[in-house]
């Protein structure tokens, strides 16, 4: 028996966090603890000290599975994949090739993600893909692209933070999302720097702050124009940062004016002397950062708010310098490489633009097809689901639970139900994948080896640790599979490694080059920064900062965003009069499909709740504990109710993480913004009632 512990990482958020597996005399794994990872240096949230036990054949599944008779009973492999490659092969033959839809996920690895992009456009020819990514930080990538000429979630590493001198952190629970990561704020506090937090709710992050601003959910673009106009109007404008770094100054400036402090107190709740605080300590240290999350980018003016927010970096001279700058904070545990990699809908490998021809030629090459066989952009991931049983009539789908996910959950759910044919390749019997015509169980982290690369931009080598279950193969090995009986005998590699070489050479000379990149550094040098060009004569180093010298665009200065604020796309009335928004818990993960399978997890975090101000549960007459029915214009959920002061008097919050009558998402707005195609997770009027 092995007795070593097996180097990893943890499969769940974005931060990656290092840990050991070490093998247990009664089978299966532990987690131990894996010092040398600068990131978490050992520490572990309760998530991923916890997430062997979704390893155990009693809680994933372990056998195919068909529907038969209404109901999913065990198959074998065989009789299963010629199922889905038959219905594949005839919906596309009756329907053309875009009947055809394919979802991804922000958990897969690089390889699977490249793998999944690369078999929807050269086995199916279909251009419906996508993937929940989507749903997660597409609005700061979007943003990042415009201002910088390149997205990547943080430009700089974590260690970096500490050491700056004022953080505002927008929409991000930290404390309960990345949990290890809360370190690097503290040592920032206790190395003199500042820490402020723009939240609606006092979160556990909030009350680590120095200053804590509630704005009005999706308000926050209001928030950013009232800081610029303060900062140009008390002369704190680094101007010949201005000149020599960027453009779009004068129409930026121009907009900003426009939201003077009394405005943007009106329209956030924020006060003006708070606003005034908030520049003081953002400006007076020589470095500062400004990073976001998911409550100012899943709006439907997500791309326009974190570009106010860039603003401030720019305008103060903070973007591209030492100790500085603005950065995403990533959600999922790939959501970075995940897009980067060919999942997205207008995206090739090395974050490539699919409609652009000399793109399109390199990938083609590295595939051995015509460019011209490749398909165009096709849906994002809202539009997709939505054209789900209409112009898509089938449907691949991996790692991804939108039944539970998707905004506007119920109608997403509807419009799955309607498909002629759906198969789901997972590790556990989601929501979702118990309304598939077909079920494949498939590996998870400790069960094979593969990349990911965290919010820093540092691309991570996951080490197998174990042998899958009998009756569990690999996403690798499923589309291998599927390619082989629909005609394309080459090009599916079910080695992981294999797949990286050919996503090196896929990526090179792309945005995000991995092409200098190889399984053996990840081993060696604890990750690699992209991008990270191949070279000749000696291992390319890699880039921790980006942005020092020059910016990612043709002229190398950053672009400001002339944005105004705009309302969110449903604001309270009389028949919806309360705000909601949406957010995690610290002992589940996303849709919950695999931490709800955690007894340790469950027994933390039991079940959805609604969060609710005591102001607001007396004018309903509610106590705690209450059943309360919170009712949008799409659908009602019912939780308890959960009575504190840390939440504004016109908001409420629910965790989207269970399924069934507390399903947060069937309230959540699909609006999109007009950019990023992200939906309007974080704001949507609704009423609350006592529930019967």
């Amino acid at each position: 028996m092995q007795t070593a512990s097996t180097p990893t990482h943890c499969p769940y958020c974005a931060l990656q966090c290092g840990m050991a597996l070490s093998p247990l005399p009664t089978g299966g794994v532990e987690v131990v603890e894996r010092p040398d990872f600068p990131v978490n240096r050992g520490a572990l949230c309760g998530k991923g000290r916890t997430a062997p036990a979704v390893l155990s054949s009693a809680v994933r599944l372990t056998s195919p599975l068909v529907r038969s008779g209404g109901s999913l009973v065990p198959a074998t492999w065989e009789d299963a994949l010629d199922r889905i490659a038959a219905e594949l092969g005839r919906i596309r033959d009756e329907h053309g090739a875009d009947a055809l839809g394919v979802f991804g996920g922000g958990g897969l690895t690089n390889e699977k993600a490249y793998t999944l992009g690369k078999f929807a456009r050269v086995v199916l020819g279909t251009s419906q893909i996508d993937y929940n990514g989507r749903f997660c930080m597409s609005s700061a990538a979007a943003a990042g692209v415009k201002a910088f000429g390149l997205d990547r979630g943080l430009p700089f590493p974590l260690e970096d933070i500490p050491r700056t001198g004022c953080v505002i952190l927008v929409g991000s629970n930290l404390a309960e999302t990345m949990p290890p990561s809360l370190r690097f704020f503290s040592e920032l506090r206790d190395n003199g720097g500042t820490l402020i937090v723009i939240d609606p709710r006092r979160t556990k992050t909030a009350e680590q702050a120095d200053l804590h601003l509630a704005p009005r959910p999706g308000t926050d673009l209001a928030l950013a124009l009232g800081l610029l106009h303060l900062i140009v109007a008390e002369g704190r404008v680094d101007e010949e940062y201005v000149r020599e770094r960027t453009a779009g100054w004068e129409e930026a400036r121009a907009a900003a004016m426009a939201h003077w402090p009394e405005y943007v107190e009106r329209i956030t709740g924020v006060s003006v002397p708070q606003l005034r605080e908030a520049v003081r300590l953002f400006c007076e240290p020589e470095a500062a950062m400004v990073l976001t999350a998911r409550g100012p980018e899943q709006q439907s003016k997500g791309t326009d708010t974190v570009g106010a927010w860039i603003n401030l970096c720019l305008a103060t001279g903070r973007a591209g310098r030492p100790l500085s700058g603005y950065g995403c904070l990533t959600g999922q545990g790939n959501g970075q490489g995940g897009r980067e990699h060919g999942q997205k809908a207008d995206q090739l490998p090395g974050y490539r633009k699919l409609d652009d021809p000399a793109a399109r030629a390199h990938v083609a090459a590295v595939w051995g097809v015509d460019p011209d066989s490749l398909p165009g952009p096709g849906r994002s991931a809202y539009e997709l689901l939505d054209a789900l049983g209409t112009d898509v009539r089938a449907l691949l789908l991996m790692g991804s639970n939108p039944v539970v996910s998707a905004p506007h959950a119920a109608h997403i759910e509807e419009r799955i139900r309607s498909l002629d044919f759906l198969a789901v390749c997972d590790v556990v019997l989601s929501e979702t994948a118990a309304l598939a015509d077909v079920v494949l169980p498939v590996t998870q982290w400790a069960e094979e080896t593969g990349t990911t690369t965290s919010l820093e931009g540092r691309v991570l080598l996951r080490r197998q640790a174990i042998g899958a279950p009998d009756g569990v193969r690999s996403d690798l090995e499923v589309l291998h599979e599927l390619a082989a009986r629909l005609g394309v005998e080459k090009g599916f590699p079910v080695e992981p490694e294999e797949v990286f070489e050919e996503l090196r050479r896929a990526s090179a000379g792309g945005a995000a080059d991995y092409s200098g990149i190889t399984y053996r550094r990840l081993a060696e040098e604890n990750g690699v920064f992209w991008p990270c060009p191949a070279r000749d004569d000696e291992p390319a180093p890699g880039t921790p900062r980006l942005f020092l010298d020059r910016f990612a665009t043709p002229d190398g200065r950053a672009r400001f965003a002339p944005v105004v604020h705009r309302p969110n796309a449903e604001e309270p009335d009389d028949d919806y009069p309360v705000l909601l928004t949406t957010g995690r818990v610290v002992a589940q993960y996303q849709s919950g499909a695999q931490t709800r399978r955690v007894d340790e997890l469950n027994a933390a975090a039991p079940g959805p709740f609604v969060e609710l101000h005591p102001r607001l549960a007396a004018r309903l007459g509610a106590a705690e504990g209450d059943r309360l029915a919170v009712v949008s214009r799409r659908g009602r959920a019912v939780a308890p109710a959960r009575i504190t002061t840390g939440i504004r008097p016109d908001t409420v919050f629910m965790p989207f993480h269970w399924p069934g009558e507390g399903r947060a998402n069937t309230l959540t707005n699909p609006a999109l913004d007009p950019t990023s195609r992200m939906p309007e997770f974080k704001s949507c009027a609704v009423r609350l009632e006592l529930a019967d």
